[in-house]
């Protein structure tokens, strides 16, 4: 049985998880700002696309193995560490290389699948739901906080799922407040010297997301 009860304390929580500046957040505004629309909103829906599959794979249990399986999470931990660091250092070092060639008039035009240019819909998605997928904190979370507000006989599935289009569809209002103030500050990001700043800023932010989960904080 559906209560409006449980589902706005889950929407509460959720909705303040979401406010929360963090990775998602990070992503979606340095997209955004750098003009690529369409691979924002690739990012936007990858993210939902991943916090729907933990939904579902809290309502089935699986997160639950997930998190009870040490070698599992660490698996998991590492690859999601590993990841980020990855696509921050890959920011870092395009902005060095843009530098080297502004310096020295022989800057290069950014190739589509460089963590600075445009992209695709499909690249953005991709970028989201791999991002979203491989971070072990949010299967604990959904394995500890789900559960409680799903009602005795109610099917934990079809709840779970209604659960976190809650929080889907709060995070996707959330991101279109980000991607409407990134437009605004599109036309001062268009200068060199601001993306490379920006790309330094959330590629720092990105490493250090990958930093922190390596080490378990």
């Amino acid at each position: 049985m559906i209560t409006l009860e449980s589902l706005g304390a889950f929407a509460l929580i959720v909705g303040l998880l979401t406010l929360t500046p963090g990775l998602d957040t990070a992503l979606i505004l340095r997209t955004a700002a750098l003009g690529h629309r369409r691979r924002a909103w690739g990012v936007v829906c990858g993210i939902q696309c991943g916090t729907l599959a933990w939904g579902v794979f809290a309502s089935l249990g699986v997160s639950a193995v997930l998190t009870a399986s040490h070698l599992a999470y660490e698996i998991l931990r590492w690859a999601g560490a590993a990841y980020l660091v990855w696509m921050g250092g890959r920011m870092l070092w395009a902005t060095r290389r843009r530098a080297a060639g502004a310096s020295d008039g022989t800057g290069s035009p950014e190739s589509p699948d460089s963590p600075v240019a445009g992209g695709s819909l499909a690249g953005g998605w991709r970028q989201g739901f791999v991002t979203n997928l491989l971070n072990p904190k949010m299967g604990a979370f959904y394995v500890a906080v789900l559960p409680q507000f799903i009602p005795a006989g109610a099917s934990h599935l079809a709840y779970g799922v209604l659960l976190a289009g809650v929080h889907v569809l709060l995070a996707v209002v959330w991101s279109c407040a980000l991607i409407g103030f990134a437009r605004v500050l599109r036309d001062q990001l268009r200068r060199e010297s601001a993306r490379r700043l920006l790309d330094r800023v959330t590629g720092t932010v990105i490493a250090a997301f990958g930093v922190r989960l390596a080490l378990g904080d």
